[in-house]
């Protein structure tokens, strides 16, 4: 499967976020991304299911649903309700990790795994068979438009060594500093997902920021 770029709608206009989310669909987005923070796991307060569900009704688009909340176990049932077709939780802030991904599959969601900057991939070694997908912060979670932290990609190519040792099919998403300059570095290192917000909704015209983030992740996979 190629490259996907998925926007994050944490960057969009949520006064028109129908119409934002309107524009990357017809733009040939195939996924997209919405972050829950709670503000305690991280020191933000965004969306809850009740937003989820609106998304769900005005988008054919799959939802990457990222939960950055300290008690994902309490909360997960509430957004596959909801309507996630990709559903993460953190490393750091699960007690219970393989129960909750084992759950999130038996709904026939994909489950993800997340790593904050700091979290060495080889955590994962005994988890990787429950997981679809993996995402790696590459800035530090709770606010969008930040600095990409430079060592990120040697990261990527590490968690894609894991994955090849295992010999399974386990995705590799990437979220934070990603835009036009740096994503067909992402995608060269192995990165099969990557999220974009301000790089797609912070510009002048999000559907053409968006073609052209796809289209330079699309050639570097070549």
């Amino acid at each position: 499967m190629k490259p996907r770029i998925a926007p994050s709608i944490l960057a969009a206009d949520f006064a028109n976020l129908e119409r934002d989310i309107t524009l990357v669909e017809r733009a040939g987005a195939q996924l997209l991304h919405v972050d829950v923070m709670d503000g305690h796991f991280v020191p933000n307060l965004t969306i809850g299911p009740p937003v989820v569900r609106a998304v769900r009704r005005v988008t054919s688009l799959p939802l990457d649903v990222h939960l950055m909340v300290s008690d994902p176990e309490a909360m997960i049932d509430d957004f596959l309700d909801a309507g996630a077709d990709y559903l993460s939780v953190h490393y750091e802030a699960s007690r219970h990790l393989d129960l909750m991904l084992t759950k999130i599959r038996s709904r026939g969601v994909r489950a993800g795994v997340v790593l904050n900057p700091h979290t060495p991939v080889g955590v994962l070694d005994e988890i990787l068979r429950k997981s679809d997908f993996v995402l790696l912060m590459s800035v530090n979670p709770g606010f969008g438009g930040q600095e990409f932290i430079s060592t990120s990609f040697e990261k990527v190519r590490k968690l894609r060594d894991l994955i090849r040792s295992q010999d399974i099919q386990v995705e590799i998403e990437i979220d934070g500093g990603i835009d036009l300059s740096n994503v067909a570095d992402a995608v060269q290192a192995g990165v099969d997902i990557v999220v974009a917000g301000t790089a797609v909704f912070g510009t002048k015209d999000p559907a053409v920021s968006f073609r052209q983030m796809q289209d330079t992740a699309s050639r570097a996979a070549i």
